[in-house]
C-alpha cells in the first residue's frame, strides 16, 4: 500500500491503537520512523520498539506505554500532531523552536545531526524541520 505521508501514517496508527487501548502496533519500516520511535522511547512516551524482518519487508513493532491499573489505565501519550507535511514543510531556527504545552510535551525535529527533540536541538543550537508535537 502506498502512503503519501509515512510519518503522518505512523502517528495515526499510534493514535488509533491508543484509542482502542492496544498494547502494541506494527507499521512498515523506514529509517525516519525508526528514529522517531527511538526519540519516543528516550522521552518515555512508548515502552519499546523493535525492527522485525518479515518475509518481504521490514516492520517496526512498537509497544505502547500505559499508566495505572487495569480499570484506570491511561495512555502516556495523550496527543500527537503532525506539523510539517509533504504539502507544506515547516522549518525553524533554534531560537524559534516551539514549546509544546509550555514544556509538558515535546517537539520532534529533523536536524543536520539527526532526529531529536526540540530541547536537544535548542541546546545544540540546531534548527530543522518540525516533524510533530507529542504530549
Amino acid at each position: 500500500m502506498y502512503v503519501n505521508d509515512p510519518i503522518g501514517d505512523m502517528l495515526t496508527r499510534i493514535r488509533n491503537a491508543i484509542m482502542a487501548q492496544h498494547s502494541e502496533v506494527t507499521l512498515p519500516y523506514s529509517r525516519m520512523k525508526a528514529e522517531l520511535a527511538r526519540v519516543l522511547v528516550e522521552e518515555g512516551y512508548i515502552t519499546d520498539y523493535e525492527v522485525v524482518e518479515g518475509e518481504k519487508f521490514k516492520n517496526i513493532h512498537i509497544t505502547l506505554k500505559y499508566v495505572g491499573n487495569r480499570r484506570d489505565r491511561r495512555p502516556v501519550i495523550s496527543g500527537l500532531r503532525r506539523i510539517s507535511k509533504p504539502g507544506r514543510r515547516i522549518y525553524t531556527q533554534y531560537q524559534d523552536i516551539p514549546w509544546v504545552l509550555s514544556g509538558m510535551g515535546i517537539a520532534v525535529l529533523t536536524t543536520p545531526k539527526g532526529v531529536m527533540t526540540g530541547q536537544q536541538a535548542r541546546r545544540q543550537h540546531l534548527g530543522g524541520e518540525v516533524l510533530c508535537h507529542v504530549w
